[in-house]
């Protein structure tokens, strides 16, 4: 369990967050409906002030502790959504995973139609350290494509395409095989941006067969089924640490030059 400072004080909703109750968003609408209680009083404001560790706090009643975190990987199928629940009755990632109650969040987005490494965790900070733009933390893709590709392509991927005034582009590329009609790349990606692989390809003509994520940082997909989620290795959570330290370490470095 996690033991926090008695003198650290956060805000209502996000203290829900750390406890590992829900997302700090979720919680926010917790607290406006009137739904939490802080030392048995009401309180309508996400921003109330709270002590962690010394401070109680109810949701409909039931006191919320500190979850112990949670760190899994699932390898997302294709045609599932990354969400809690979909107006549509869509099959979400949350059909798939067998961890009983505990709240879980994804670790950004996969499309519906992109598959591979999804992670999910109750630990807020951990998930906000990896998603920080800052931390450029590399992800790896394969993706099928109905063209021949060359290493012409894969440069252009390198130097970045204009798509609707922003600039996309690829920390690196490669192609990994090719035949008939089609092939395989390798795309690396340090940056965050919505549907960037799509949108790169997609603006040169190139139809997306299949886009498979293999690897976050040093964590990779590995041979885990699709459909199928585990948990982390410690091994595994303190490499991806390091990663995003090591990160960080490097853009501090570039903004002090």
């Amino acid at each position: 369990m996690e033991r926090f400072a008695e003198s650290r004080r956060v805000g209502l909703a996000r203290a829900l967050s750390k406890l590992g109750y829900c997302s700090r968003a979720q919680a926010a609408r917790l607290v406006r409906a009137g739904r939490v209680r802080l030392n048995g009083a009401a309180r309508h404001d996400p921003e109330t002030p709270v002590r962690l560790g010394r401070d109680q706090l109810a949701v409909d009643g039931i006191l919320v502790t500190a979850q112990s975190k949670i760190y899994l990987m699932l390898n997302k199928p294709r045609g599932v959504i990354t969400t809690a629940s979909d107006e549509k009755g869509r099959e979400t990632v949350y059909s798939l995973l067998g961890h009983g109650s505990s709240w879980l969040a994804p670790v950004g987005r996969l499309d519906k139609a992109s598959e591979g490494l999804l992670l999910l965790t109750n630990d807020s900070e951990w998930a906000a350290r990896i998603l920080d733009p800052s931390s450029h933390l590399d992800k790896t893709y394969h993706v099928h494509v109905g063209v021949l590709a060359d290493d012409a392509l894969a440069e252009k991927l390198i130097r970045g395409v204009r798509v609707g005034g922003e600039l996309l582009r690829a920390k690196q590329a490669r192609v990994l095989r090719t035949g008939g009609h089609n092939s395989w790349l390798e795309i690396v990606l340090n940056e965050g941006k919505n549907r960037q692989i799509r949108r790169m390809l997609e603006w040169q003509g190139i139809e997306i067969l299949r886009l498979i994520r293999v690897a976050v940082g040093p964590l990779a997909l590995g041979q885990l089924a699709k459909g199928k989620s585990r948990a982390l290795a410690p091994a595994e959570k303190i490499a991806v640490d390091r990663a995003v330290r090591a990160s960080d370490h490097r853009a501090k470095i570039r903004k002090n030059r």
